[in-house]
């Protein structure tokens, strides 16, 4: 028996219908359609798995990935769970498995992700933590979402936020107990994959499974607002970091990120509004660099 946990609200509210597209790619299984929304107590439904037979598909976006695994952090997950993107975004697909739309398994993904601290309250993220235009981003198209069902089209929220209505702020960074400050900051995203924001590759050489555990801040600051909208575009294929004057990448375990007045912020896709500042610790790469640094 097939799983599968969707989301009718991904992919532009397309998800239930994204979903079952996987009737015709396992046409010789017994598939059975949950919403993931009803699923409120994960404890429960595992015990209706068959963990050596059954398999489980989480079919959506980002977020519906991210908070998956933030609703499962200390449960025994069954050895056959995949991934099926159905989002708008699907930075995680585009990262791990670009070229083909079969299933993704899931448990090499999820081991040892990164802890992210907002606000008092800490969780996992997949791919990244965006801080800045992104962050507003989410906040505008999340307001269009609740008044219209068409698509929301962030590449133009983020076009006009540049020109008219996004104001960068100053921002202090913290790696690895090495601070700098950086005024006009326009993004200040933690990478644990290389994309976000449907598309954006902010972190061209970012390695998920980087061997010391390390993350990827990327920093766009101290432009103005016609320069930035000229170099927005490449950070789409990774170019921007030819931009040196304007751009730079921190890599550590241990991040911080304040900015001088209250921001929107993303994590994986999910908004949360009035920010000021954000912690991530690497998980394992943490602690295998404490254990260097006793040594």
């Amino acid at each position: 028996m097939y799983y599968v946990l969707c989301n009718p609200l991904s992919g532009n509210k397309q998800g239930a219908v994204l979903s079952q597209s996987l009737i015709s790619k396992l046409p010789e299984n017994e598939l059975k359609f949950i919403d993931i929304r009803t699923v409120e107590d994960y404890a429960s439904f595992w015990n209706t798995i068959d963990f050596k037979n059954d398999t489980v598909v989480i079919s959506g976006g980002d977020g519906t990935l991210n908070r998956f695994i933030n609703s499962n952090l200390d449960a025994e997950l069954p050895e056959n769970l995949y991934y099926y993107a159905s989002g708008s975004g699907n930075d995680f697909k585009k990262d791990v498995s670009p070229d083909s739309d079969d299933l993704i398994p899931l448990h090499k993904y999820i081991k040892d992700l990164p802890i992210v601290t907002v606000n008092g309250k800490q969780s996992r993220f997949i791919n990244g933590i965006g801080f800045g235009i992104d962050g507003y981003c989410c906040e505008v198209g999340d307001k269009k979402k609740e008044k219209s069902d068409k698509p929301v089209n962030y590449t133009a929220i983020a076009i006009k936020g540049l020109l008219f209505f996004f104001k960068p702020a100053n921002a202090k960074v913290t790696v690895d107990g090495v601070t700098k400050e950086f005024r006009r900051a326009w993004i200040a995203p933690t990478m644990k994959g290389k994309y976000y924001g449907g598309g954006m590759m902010v972190a061209p050489e970012q390695d998920r499974f980087d061997p010391d555990g390390k993350l990827s801040l990327s920093l766009l600051y101290g432009s103005g607002k016609l320069k930035t909208l000229m170099v927005f575009p490449s950070i789409f294929q990774g170019e921007h970091v030819k931009h040196t004057e304007m751009v730079e990448i921190l890599r550590g375990h241990e991040i911080t990120v304040e900015f001088d007045r209250p921001t929107a912020l993303q994590i994986d896709g999910e908004t949360v509004l009035g920010v000021t500042s954000y912690h991530v610790s690497s998980g394992k790469g943490a602690a295998v660099a404490e254990a260097m640094a006793t040594k």
